[in-house]
């Protein structure tokens, strides 16, 4: 058993102190919101996740998880320290460090008052030489002590996807971790030895680089499908059916996941990490232009999307989804959000179905509406119940493919004006009165 304080009460955190707790390890979780601190003492999740709220529910109740606001207490009741705080990007593309920093300088501090070794390890999304050029001197400096030797270092990158991370977690796609220290090195193994598959022991550069590799390998295949299947398209071929068999071909590893023609990628990483990556190699004159490519055929995917429901008649859409990706209540970056955002500017009255955001509002989450910056009255447009929300509209749009909504949005299909970025009905091509955007 290993004591645990996980920073940052936010979607990588929560999950990854409760998924330690449920591990045997104690664990406890800190955030300056009281309001989040507040739900994990209380046994509740902040934020809407399969699984998530037994698993809270369950390790807090067996003592093994809680919360403060305290920093200082943490550090000092605990072995290790596990930084899951946020890194959005600027206006410039760069990365955001201000919390990852501001967070440093704090446990730094702390660090003084610390007797024992205690190390400190990051999961917050870095570019390649963060840990070196900026978190480990913002650690020395606050402490006064030397990284490596008085206290431990490590980062190790989560690929957590949302909607099924606990799952993730538990079955992981990949383990990637480094550190400056061997007794640092010894816990995150110690920290990963029950979880399966192969265990990848780097410096931390290489740890930081294979999180943003992969990331932006995962949106590139997605805009690669997408373009494929707007090509197929236009020239009367079903993309999914293409991509389907391409996938087939195993020996060069392609992940049908990600290789499926559809809508827009968004979320917390992939926008925020192309954009990131690209700075980066600007910034060392590297040329990038696939990743320039890439962010700029999202944007593009959007607007297809938009023009598509411009070609139907009547001006109020109902849409199926709002999050980036079903079973979640995240909104940042979501593309069907910046589509929403797109027809409200455009005069239309916009309904909205998501079951996970108007749990998170119902039950007066704090995390309710996390990273919504497009639609100020989202609140008031959620419709709970999916047969109201068709009676309401002159168009649907399929954003999320919830297995509830399956059956009775497939029977509309010729019937009412569907524009279909999910698809609800495999087999089911352009039409009238549908469109597929890839097919």
């Amino acid at each position: 058993m290993v004591r645990v304080s996980v920073f940052g009460i936010g979607y990588t955190g929560t999950v990854s102190a409760a998924c330690l707790a449920e591990q045997g390890h104690q664990v406890v979780a800190v955030d300056i919101d009281p309001a989040k601190v507040a739900s994990i003492n209380a046994g509740r999740t902040p934020i809407v996740e399969e699984r998530l709220d037994e698993l809270v529910s369950t390790n807090h109740a067996a003592g093994r998880l809680s919360a403060t606001t305290d920093i200082a207490e943490a550090i000092l009741n605990t072995d290790v320290s596990i930084v899951c705080v946020g890194t959005p990007g600027e206006d410039t593309g760069a990365i955001g460090l201000s919390y990852v920093t501001a967070l440093c300088r704090s446990i730094g501090a702390a660090l003084v008052e610390r007797k024992g070794h205690h190390s400190v390890i990051l999961r917050s999304t870095l570019v390649p030489g963060t840990m070196e050029s900026v978190c480990v001197p913002e650690l020395e400096r606050a402490s006064g002590l030397k990284a490596g030797t008085d206290f431990g270092v490590g980062y190790f990158p989560e690929f957590l996807r949302e909607g099924t991370a606990v799952a993730d977690y538990f079955e992981p796609c990949l383990i990637v971790y480094g550190a400056m220290d061997d007794p640092t090195m010894a816990m995150l193994r110690e920290l990963n030895a029950s979880l399966p598959g192969e265990h990848h022991a780097v410096d931390m550069k290489t740890a930081e680089m294979i999180k943003y590799t992969s990331n932006s390998w995962r949106a590139t295949k997605i805009t690669f499908a997408n373009e494929i299947g707007n090509i197929a398209k236009s020239v009367g071929v079903d993309g999914q059916a293409v991509m389907k068999i391409l996938c087939s071909d195993h020996e060069v590893a392609m992940s049908p996941y990600f290789l499926r023609p559809g809508f827009s990628f968004g979320g917390s990483c992939l926008p925020k990490d192309l954009r990131a990556l690209r700075f980066l190699a600007n910034s060392n004159d590297v040329a990038a232009p696939l990743l320039e490519g890439v962010l700029e055929a999202n944007e593009n995917q959007i607007a297809r999307a938009e023009a598509l429901v411009k070609r139907f008649e009547g001006r109020t859409v109902g849409m199926v989804g709002i999050s980036f990706k079903p079973g979640t209540d995240d909104l940042r970056e979501s593309p069907l959000a910046a589509l929403a955002s797109r027809l409200l500017d455009g005069g239309y009255e916009v309904k909205i179905y998501d079951p996970s955001v108007k749990a998170a509002y119902d039950e007066g989450m704090s995390g309710a509406g996390r990273g919504n910056d497009r639609i100020g009255d989202l609140p008031e447009r959620l419709v709970g119940d999916l047969k109201d929300l068709i009676a309401l509209s002159d168009i649907i749009v399929v954003g999320h493919r919830y297995k509830e909504a399956v059956a009775p949005l497939s029977a509309l299909i010729g019937d009412k004006p569907m524009v279909d970025l999910a698809r609800i009905a495999p087999g089911v091509v352009t039409g009238d009165a549908y469109e597929g955007i890839c097919w």
